[in-house]
């Protein structure tokens, strides 16, 4: 199967692509503006049609063993890392991001998760059997839920595909995901190589379509018992309230404005080649990356300077090129509205380096016709500012000082989300301290952005709740059933009398 022959098939329902019912949409190449792929997006009826397949396959699914399940993700991961040469270069065409970020970082993650969870399939957990009251042997079981109407975001399309999709199907459950319009090629590709690994038909659809047509009708949907969001705070309010209404479980993995603290026992050149590397991953468009650095003033203005200085040597150009450092925003649409907070902040604040779009690539190719937008680094801005609560999602890291360690931290939580940080310090109480105290779903020490198959990703307060990847995360996808078996054979039981009769 050519996993890359899409033929204009944006659906993918009960293991064939079909069109959809709605209107022509482009995928486009944000590098220059070409057209990756036209296809018809995905009506309210087209998502009727997914939901009947995933409602169909699930009595199947859900009652295959463990060992089943586990076995077709490990096919399911075999056919991914056969086909890494062509997801990386869909996913980059599809959003711009460099493919040496695809190649190293997007794909393996995916093949990973899905070798995880094939093992973590065969580990659904509960409490042994006891007798826990005496009279009674207890156990519990983890079952499936049912139909998962999952919707993921265009920042990491393949990645979050898996993400949605692998613990969903371990647990024996069945999907329908619904990728952003913008860039649904990957998750396509994926639910594909799920048909190739020998997953049931039903099993794994996908619907593309708008979120106010396509999505809300997913997340309303009688038939889905389960909804999974990844994406902004404001469209997550709006999918929790249409979940709410039909009791479905929710899990909402929302915004980020993740702080990084550097205190001033810290390694600076590590703090500085750090701050670069995760406020500029994917051009910014990561929920977790870097966005405010908080430095105690003895190494603010050192910090502020190296950062400037790594800025200017990013190699911006064709994402296409393995040399490429940072290619182009998703689309035109979302760099405006990067340089929109740039330029408001401008009133306020100081724009060291950045703060517009380039005109050349590192090679001295023409930039203009792509989204791009350089590597910015804004100093002065009020801790209140748009540019330091707002979530801007691009190639900018605001930089502010403190001076206790007290303030540090409380400019740390300053903020409405609480989804990733981290704490640079060579002391180790100062890091207990950091990690206790900082409100955030992950906090990492001396480095910020890495993530790994086994370990939990969620967040706090404004951030969502839930967790993708690791045990946790399947977890999320099971229902849990107290089954209690009595072991007396005595009919009239002493704890009858409480409610007639007397002992």
């Amino acid at each position: 199967m050519d996993l890359t022959d899409f033929g204009a098939g944006a659906q993918y329902i009960a293991g064939r692509l079909t069109r959809g019912g709605g209107e022509p949409f482009q995928v486009v190449n944000p590098a220059d503006g070409s057209v990756v792929e036209q296809v018809a997006l995905a009506t309210a009826a087209d998502v009727d049609t997914a939901v009947a397949a995933a409602k169909a396959a699930l009595p199947g699914w859900s009652r295959a063993t463990p060992g089943a399940r586990s076995e077709a993700l490990t096919r399911l991961a075999a056919v991914l890392a056969d086909a890494a040469q062509d997801l990386a270069r869909i996913e980059t065409a599809q959003t711009g991001k460099p493919v040496k970020l695809a190649t190293e970082f997007d794909v393996p993650g995916t093949v990973d998760n899905a070798a995880f969870f094939a093992g973590a399939a065969r580990n659904l957990e509960g409490k042994a059997a006891g007798e826990y009251s005496g009279d009674h042997t207890s156990y519990v079981r983890r079952e499936a839920i049912g139909v998962v109407g999952s919707i993921s975001p265009w920042n990491y399309p393949l990645q979050m595909a898996a993400w949605k999709i692998l613990p969903a199907v371990a647990a024996g459950n069945t999907i329908v995901l619904k990728p952003a319009e913008l860039t649904p090629l990957t998750s396509l590709m994926f639910a594909r190589a799920c048909t190739e690994a020998g997953i049931p038909d039903g099993v794994v659809n996908v619907v593309t379509g708008a979120g106010r047509t396509a999505g809300e009708h997913l997340v309303a949907h009688p038939d889905v018992a389960m909804v999974s969001f990844t994406g902004s705070t404001g469209v997550g309010k709006r999918v929790a309230e249409l979940a709410t209404a039909s009791v479905k479980r929710t899990h909402l993995e929302l915004g980020g404005k993740a702080p990084f603290v550097v205190f001033d026992d810290a390694d600076l050149d590590a703090a500085v080649h750090g701050a670069v590397a995760a406020s500029l991953i994917n051009g910014g468009q990561d929920c977790t990356a870097a966005t405010r650095a908080y430095v105690q003033r003895p190494l603010y203005e050192a910090f502020v300077a190296g950062v400037a200085e790594l800025f200017a040597t990013v190699r911006i150009g064709d994402p296409r090129d393995p040399r490429t450092d940072l290619g182009p925003l998703v689309s035109y649409a979302h760099r405006d509205r990067v340089a929109g907070f740039v330029q408001r902040a401008r009133s306020y604040a100081t724009v060291v380096t950045g703060g517009a779009a380039p005109e050349k690539g590192h090679d001295g190719t023409d930039l203009t016709r792509g989204a791009y937008y350089a590597p910015t680094l804004i100093t002065g801005a009020p801790q209140d500012s748009e540019v330091v609560q707002g979530e801007v999602f691009g190639p900018v890291l605001v930089v502010l000082p403190f001076d206790g360690d007290d303030e540090g931290l409380r400019l740390a939580n300053d903020t409405p989300y609480g989804l990733a940080a981290s704490a640079w310090t060579g002391n180790v109480h100062r890091s207990l301290r950091a990690t206790r105290e900082i409100a955030a779903g992950c906090v990492w020490v001396n480095d910020h952005v890495p993530i790994i198959s086994e370990m939990p990703h969620g967040g706090y307060k404004a951030s969502g709740y839930g967790k993708d990847m690791s045990q946790y995360s399947l977890d999320e996808y099971t229902q849990v059933k107290h089954v209690m078996f009595d072991t007396t054979a005595v009919a009239r039981k002493d704890w009858h009398r409480t409610v007639f009769g007397d002992r």
